[in-house]
């Protein structure tokens, strides 16, 4: 394992969130029938069940003792954590199984190889992501499937930010609680361990009224941003069922390609090549004003 600073403070938080989403009976704990003041498993309850003193779970949990690796397996294993959070916790203790962490600042120049990717695929949208995922390149597919991301400043071309705040980009989401839920779970998964990240305390900072992100931020919630499927729907084809694949530079590893397809054969994979005729003839906007198709002889 390498190891780096690690975030306590951050780490206790996600225990204490961690342990009030069980239940004494889901980790074999014999009902007292005795009222709980806490929700969730009590702090002695999980030092028993990792065969720690509930003096040490404490001080790890008040960001006043670093856990050992034994230890944070065991944490991982009592607290049911998925494989996501696993590596999450593991990041926050300052604790990697794999590569170093990525700079706490992310690049914000794109690789020549994501430009070139960007501009060969016309027939699928693509865009380029950072850890933070603010959107610094994309494809005109993209920018009509999604968003045209060139109407906004560049402190707004964030794709958190624009889910909460743009009205086209909601409206394209099916399921827009679903989406943007997994999309505040990658961005506390991909900041872990960077509570001083002068963009992500930006990004956090324009967010504060946002009371869905703040419901879902303090849960603390964290996914890997790797792939996946989303319904869109779209003014001027319709619905359509995409699957999402992230390619993440090995010059650059902060910065993620994400390139939606549709499934050959399919409705979607028609309506897809549909929208990518459009912005052959018309460009990024294809006929629409905003994100609203216009009337025929209105263009």
């Amino acid at each position: 394992m390498n190891s780096h600073a690690g975030d306590p403070k951050e780490l206790g938080t996600f225990l204490r969130a961690r342990r009030a989403e069980l239940a004494p009976h889901q980790v074999g704990l014999p009902a007292t029938g005795t009222p709980r003041r806490v929700t969730g498993l009590r702090r002695e309850e999980v030092a028993q069940l990792a065969a720690i003193s509930t003096d040490y779970y404490t001080r790890v949990e008040q960001g006043r003792m670093s856990a050992s690796a034994p230890v944070l397996e065991a944490l991982a294993r009592v607290l049911r954590l998925s494989a996501d959070q696993r590596t999450y916790l593991l990041g926050l203790a300052g604790r990697t199984p794999t590569d170093p962490p990525a700079p706490a600042t992310a690049t914000t120049r794109v690789t020549e190889l994501g430009h070139r990717l960007l501009a060969q695929l016309t027939t699928y949208p693509a865009l380029v992501l950072t850890d933070a995922m603010d959107v610094l390149a994309w494809n005109p597919l993209a920018a009509t499937l999604l968003t045209d991301f060139a109407l906004r400043p560049e402190h707004q071309r964030n794709y958190v930010w624009l889910l909460f705040n743009d009205p086209a980009l909601r409206a394209r989401y099916c399921d827009w609680d679903s989406g943007a839920r997994s999309c505040v779970a990658y961005l506390r998964m991909n900041t872990a361990g960077r509570a001083d990240d002068p963009r992500l305390r930006g990004l956090l900072t324009q967010m504060a009224g946002q009371a869905d992100f703040q419901r879902w931020w303090q849960g603390h919630e964290v996914a890997v941003q790797g792939a996946g499927n989303k319904h869109f729907r779209h003014p001027l084809v319709g619905d359509l069922t995409l699957d999402w694949d992230t390619l993440t530079s090995s010059t650059a590893p902060d910065q993620h390609i994400v390139v939606w397809t549709a499934q050959p054969g399919s409705p979607s994979e028609q309506r897809l090549h549909e929208l990518a005729a459009a912005v052959a003839t018309h460009g990024p906007t294809a006929g629409l004003r905003d994100g609203q198709p216009v009337a025929p002889g209105l263009e």
